[in-house]
């Protein structure tokens, strides 16, 4: 691709082509097999994610949505949770990491990210907590891992759970082990909800999800839960819902899933680019981690001059995205649900986080990116 060309901040057809001849023979494979959910599609790809993430469970799902709602519904049903129990979550985050938990009748408390990372902050997530913190939900945002050994440990110890919201983190790993001595975003906490939507590193053709965990009582009620709440035929122990992976989804992302590390690798290259080439005043470009493995799901930078920077970039034919413009707790639905004066940095955060183009893009057009920034002038 020419450094020259107009940019696109997402091309699915693109992302895709890479893989058009492995999509087309599975999709036939599956037409032929007369099997279209809970097949051996599924069942290979929930074995093959659950060895990359280094868990024992994986249970394919509909979407990152509902594999949250699952995981939260199965400790309510295992009595680890109960409405009223305080769930923590970071504000900067897309509104389904909170959708769920509100849901439940369990309770949010939004708590505002580092500026290190952009991730929970974990040295103020002691001033949110009280008797009733029963959850964590870690956001492994923008590909980055949102893990801390000292505090997850104690955290853990002192019998909360640790959730991970692993949605744009696929791939990412840490130094520092997770609970169960891992190290792969997905596999650090408690449980994971991972999505599939088609943007993702590891996207899908359509909709798609899982949890992931070690914990097998857990994995037998989310399986459960997902299927109407059925663990035989017409035997419903829960008043469950339809949450399956189909297996057509399936057979699309075990090819995908292969071609993981290759992703995320490339990613980073694209990423060291604009990190060793932004050189202005006015942007500040995100942290690279040398104790992580980032996957960079999103390139996000951060501008007092944010709007002002995006119109400037869409002159220039370059295209970005705000990650996230509105944080969940200034949402319509969440009106006077949440009344915390340090949530005010959350909305600094959101009036001035920028994404950049990634997916598809090779070093050298960040470079091309990068001077253009460079030009930029409030």
């Amino acid at each position: 691709m020419d450094a020259e060309r107009n940019f696109a901040f997402v091309d699915l057809a693109l992302t895709n082509s890479r893989y058009a001849p492995q999509l087309k023979e599975a999709a036939a494979r599956v037409i032929d097999s007369g099997r279209y959910l809970a097949g051996e599609e599924t069942a290979a790809f929930e074995h093959e994610l659950a060895h990359a993430l280094g868990v024992t469970h994986c249970i394919g799902v509909s979407n990152g949505l509902d594999a949250i709602r699952l995981i939260f519904r199965a400790y309510i049903e295992l009595g680890r949770l109960a409405p009223g129990d305080e769930v923590i979550i970071p504000a900067n985050t897309f509104i389904a990491s909170v959708l769920p938990v509100a849901e439940l009748g369990l309770r949010p408390v939004m708590m505002p990210a580092s500026d290190r990372d952009m991730n929970l902050d974990f040295d103020a997530i002691e001033e949110y907590m009280s008797p009733r913190t029963k959850a964590v939900l870690l956001v492994h945002l923008y590909g980055t891992p949102c893990w801390r050994p000292d505090v997850c440990t104690s955290l853990h110890e002192r019998g909360i759970l640790l959730i991970e919201d692993c949605a744009q983190a696929v791939g990412a790993r840490t130094e520092a082990p997770g609970l169960s001595g891992g190290h792969a975003a997905g596999g650090l906490g408690d449980a994971a909800a991972i999505s599939f939507y088609p943007t993702k590193n590891l996207g899908a053709l359509g909709d798609g999800g899982s949890v992931a965990t070690s914990d097998a009582e857990l994995a037998k009620t989310v399986r459960i839960l997902a299927n109407y709440g059925s663990d035989r035929r017409y035997h419903n122990l829960y008043r469950g819902y339809n949450n399956r992976l189909d297996e057509l989804q399936a057979a699309f992302l075990r090819i995908k899933l292969r071609d993981l590390e290759a992703e995320g690798e490339r990613r980073r290259e694209v990423a060291a680019a604009y990190d060793a080439c932004i050189d202005n005043p006015w942007v500040t470009t995100p942290a690279i981690f040398p104790d992580m493995q980032q996957v960079w799901h999103q390139y996000v930078v951060r501008s007092p001059y944010r709007d002002r920077l995006k119109i400037y970039l869409e002159s220039c034919g370059i295209p970005s995205d705000i990650h996230y413009a509105v944080p969940p707790h200034r949402q319509p639905c969440f009106e006077g649900f949440f009344a915390d004066e340090r949530l005010k940095r959350a909305e600094e955060m959101a009036d001035s986080v920028l994404s950049l183009p990634i997916a598809d893009l090779s070093a050298e057009q960040a470079r091309h990116i990068a001077s253009i920034i460079n030009r930029f002038k409030p």
